[in-house]
């Protein structure tokens, strides 16, 4: 079974990561890195058999990481410092300035340095590239916003005032941040939320206020885990269901908002159906989507929707007959 894009990335950078912080324990580092320290270490288990084409045993990542703490040995070059084409450059450049123009999502000021370095390493000569990227900057930055990333870099709790569109007011929320994520131009706050007891996204232009408590952000162990999807199924204005998908079906975990609720390595062979959490739009939506898989997809925590759907199915069969 192939890595999950967001598992890739994130190899990517443990290399690097522990290079710099040769020794660090295995708890520490995966705080750090926002995972759990079971995962981690599946992590560094993969890397180990990773490197150089070639593949024989001097080229391969040499981690040291049986007693708890993790010592770098050889990295394989991924120590090396990046060096951008004019290609790779202009893509980030695009990125930056897209990210300039999304509120909430970045430090402009931190942005703007960034931008100025790649532009005066990649040459001011070259001139299709800066106009390829030069676009306004829209952004006025807005104190709630700088508060709440202000609260994830310091990992501290906040108190925040957020407008929910589905049921149409505000209301007051303790939270515990655990990271940003970025889609569809809006930025959002993950976090733990303590009223509901669960990890959920908040779209910065829908917080009204936040305020940062003197407290630091303790979200549950879980959470951190939770998190790893990084998928907007967490958007509290939306509903959800627990669903069933059988293996063959796995695929849809790719094309829609759907979180698994047990890891995927661990039940890659075993030829059970995965449990995963499914959000949806609107009632008609979701069952359509269900009808379309013939029952190898099933909700399994809302017995209503079962019987729509199997009433819809029972429908659409007597038009045959």
């Amino acid at each position: 079974m192939n890595p999950r894009p967001d598992r890739f990335s994130r190899l990517l950078s443990l290399v690097p990561y522990f290079a710099k912080h040769n020794g660090i324990g295995i708890d520490q580092a995966a705080r750090d890195l926002g995972i759990t320290p079971k995962q981690l270490t599946k992590d560094l288990e993969l890397l180990f058999v990773c490197g150089l084409p070639g593949y024989f045993p001097h080229q391969l990542i040499d981690l040291q990481f049986e007693h708890g703490y993790v010592d770098v040995i050889f990295t394989a070059g991924m120590d090396r410092p990046l060096r951008l084409t004019s290609t790779e450059a202009a893509t980030m450049l695009v990125a930056l300035h897209a990210l300039l123009g999304m509120p909430g999502a970045v430090d402009h000021d931190a942005a703007r340095r960034a931008i100025a370095k790649i532009e005066q390493a990649v040459g001011s000569s070259d001139t299709t590239l800066r106009s390829a990227v030069a676009q306004p900057d829209l952004d006025a930055d807005n104190p709630t916003y700088a508060t709440i990333r202000d609260a994830v870099t310091s990992r501290r709790a906040l108190r925040i005032r957020y407008y929910s569109a589905t049921r149409d007011d505000v209301g007051e929320r303790v939270v515990d941040p655990i990271g940003l994520q970025t889609m569809d131009n809006h930025t959002y706050l993950e976090a733990w939320c303590r009223s509901s007891e669960g990890v959920r996204l908040f779209r910065f232009d829908r917080v009204d206020d936040a305020r940062q408590l003197d407290e630091a952000a303790a979200p549950p162990p879980e959470a951190h885990a939770h998190s790893q999807s990084a998928v907007l199924s967490e958007n509290p204005d939306l509903p959800s269901v627990e669903i069933e998908i059988d293996p063959d079906e796995l695929w849809v975990l790719d094309y829609y908002l759907i979180e698994p609720l047990e890891p995927l390595e661990e039940r890659a062979d075993t030829g059970a159906p995965v449990h995963a959490r499914l959000v949806y739009g609107s009632p008609d939506w979701l069952t359509r989507f269900l009808l379309g898989f013939g029952g190898r997809v099933r909700v399994v925590s809302d017995p209503s929707i079962s019987s729509t759907v199997g009433s819809a199915a029972a429908a659409a069969r007597a038009r045959y007959t």
